[in-house]
């Protein structure tokens, strides 16, 4: 069965079936009916399994990183690998008794204080991401009932300000007639 045959809508049951396949399989039914053959049959049974994708995709538990904070946070964590990696160089150079001990462990030193560095830099980042875009308001937020009474305070303002511009266009400062 070809992969042009496997796609189909699924039929009844979750099997997928398309019309071709309905098609050749009513024909090999005529044909095993006439012949009497057991063995097409089985065939047949063995060919109309349904297809199973090979994986099933499920959404994702957590929103993806955004760009910025995906770039520090693989920075940082690039950062601690070369950390671990000098660390050890300079345990093992210090346990041979190399003269290259000393400058690893100078510059393990260096990279710690480097790798704090990268995973503040990750923490910034994504404060800094937030402050600029926002965060996901919930429903209930404070903030947001706050903004609603601002909104409210304004339109009315808006609304008295576009009545007495109407009463001035009419010429009437509070008269009552024109005599």
């Amino acid at each position: 069965m070809g992969t042009a045959e496997r796609r189909g809508a699924p039929g009844a049951g979750g099997v997928q079936v398309t019309a071709h396949q309905e098609a050749e399989a009513t024909d090999r039914d005529k044909a095993a009916d006439e012949a009497g053959s057991a063995a097409q049959v089985g065939r047949d049974v063995r060919e109309q399994q349904y297809y199973r994708p090979l994986w099933v995709e499920e959404p994702a538990r957590r929103r993806r990183l955004p760009d910025p904070v995906r770039t520090a946070a693989v920075r940082s964590v690039l950062l601690v690998a070369l950390t671990l990696l000098q660390a050890m160089v300079a345990f093992l150079c210090t346990m041979a008794g190399s003269w290259l001990a000393f400058p690893m462990v100078i510059s393990s030193v260096v990279s710690t204080i480097v790798a704090t560095w990268g995973a503040l830099d990750v923490w910034v980042t994504r404060q800094v991401w937030n402050q600029r875009n926002g965060v996901v308001s919930v429903p209930s937020s404070t903030a947001r009932a706050l903004r609603r009474e601002r909104r409210r305070a304004r339109r009315q303002a808006r609304a008295a300000e576009r009545a007495q511009e109407r009463i001035r266009r009419r010429g009437g400062a509070g008269q009552l007639s024109h005599s």
